[in-house]
C-alpha cells in the first residue's frame, strides 16, 4: 500500500518534472506562469492536468486548438510513478523493513532516508531528460541537490546511529567527484563539468548506502553509457568524434548500485572464492 501511494504520488512529480525539463534550459520560472499549451498559450485547466489520464481523455491533443500534445508527457508521468513504487519497495525491503519501524527517531530517520531517495529519483528523471535534449546537466538542478540530499541524509544517518554511513557519504562524494574531474581536465572532449558535479552527488548518495554499492555504481555508468556508444556505432547513428550525453548512463548506473549494489559485489567476489 506504501508503494502504491508513493506511486501515485510520483505521477504528480512526474508531471512536474514534464514543466522542469521543458523550462529549465529555457531559464523560464518552473512555478509560473501555470502550465499552457505552447501552441495556442491557453491556459491548461486543472482537469485537464491530472498524469496519463487526462492525456489519454484528451486523446493526446489540446482541449482549445485541438494541437498534438506529446506521448512524452505521460510516459514521463507513468515511468516516475513506477521509479517512485520501486524505490519505495526497494526502501521497506532492504534497507528498513515496515516491522522494524519504531514511534521514535528510527521511524524519522527511516522517513528521511525514503524521501532522500525519492527525491535522487525526480532529479535522475529531470536530468535524463534535459541531458538528453540539451547536452547539459543544469547547476540549477544539480548543486542544490547537494544540500537538500545532504540535509536528509545527515538527519538519517545520526537519528540512526549510523555515523559510518556519514564517512562513506563524505569519501564518496570526494572519491567520485574527484575522479571524474580527473578524466574532465585528461579528456576535455569526452567528459564535461556537469558530469563532474553530477559524480560528486552520486558518491554521496551511493556511499551513503555502502562500498559495494558505491563501486557497482560507478563501473555501471561506464558499461551502460560503453554499450550504447557500440550499439550506436555498430547501427552507424554515430562516430566516434560524435558526442554521447553521459548523464543519463551515470544515473542509470547509480540507480543499479542503489538497486543491486551489495548482491552483484557479493557474485562478483564469490566467483573468486572471496566472499
Amino acid at each position: 500500500m506504501l508503494a502504491v501511494f508513493v506511486g501515485l504520488f510520483g505521477m504528480l512529480i512526474g508531471s512536474f518534472l514534464n514543466v522542469v525539463a521543458y523550462r529549465i534550459p529555457l531559464h523560464r520560472s518552473i512555478v509560473s506562469p501555470p502550465s499552457a499549451c505552447t501552441d495556442c498559450g491557453s491556459q491548461i485547466k486543472g482537469y485537464d492536468n491530472i498524469p496519463v489520464v487526462s492525456w489519454l481523455v484528451l486523446r493526446g491533443k489540446c482541449r482549445n486548438c485541438g494541437s498534438v500534445i506529446s506521448a512524452r508527457y505521460p510516459v514521463v508521468e507513468l515511468a516516475t510513478g513506477l521509479f517512485f513504487a520501486a524505490a519505495t519497495v526497494w526502501f521497506v525491503i532492504a534497507r528498513v523493513p515496515i516491522r522494524s519501524w519504531s514511534t521514535g527517531p528510527a521511524s524519522v530517520a527511516g522517513a528521511l532516508e525514503l524521501v532522500a531517495f525519492l527525491y535522487l529519483a525526480a532529479i535522475s528523471v529531470a536530468l535524463t531528460l534535459i541531458d538528453l535534449d540539451t547536452h547539459k546537466l543544469p547547476n540549477r538542478i544539480v548543486l542544490p541537490s547537494y544540500l537538500v540530499g545532504g540535509a536528509l541524509l545527515l538527519g538519517a544517518a545520526l537519528l540512526g546511529d549510523d555515523g559510518g554511513a556519514l564517512a562513506r557519504a563524505g569519501i564518496g562524494m570526494a572519491a567520485l567527484g574527484l575522479a571524474y574531474l580527473g578524466m574532465a581536465l585528461a579528456y576535455p572532449g569526452g567528459m564535461g563539468f556537469g558530469d563532474v558535479k553530477l559524480a560528486g552527488l552520486l558518491g554521496l548518495y551511493l556511499g551513503y548506502l555502502g562500498w559495494e554499492q558505491l563501486l557497482v555504481g560507478a563501473f555501471a555508468a561506464f558499461l551502460l553509457g560503453g554499450l550504447f556508444s557500440i550499439a550506436l556505432m555498430v547501427l552507424r547513428r554515430v562516430n566516434r568524434k560524435s558526442g554521447i550525453p553521459f548523464g543519463p548512463w551515470m544515473l542509470g548506473g547509480a540507480w543499479l548500485g542503489v538497486f543491486f549494489g551489495a548482491p552483484v559485489a557479493l557474485g562478483y567476489l564469490s566467483v573468486f572464492g572471496l566472499r
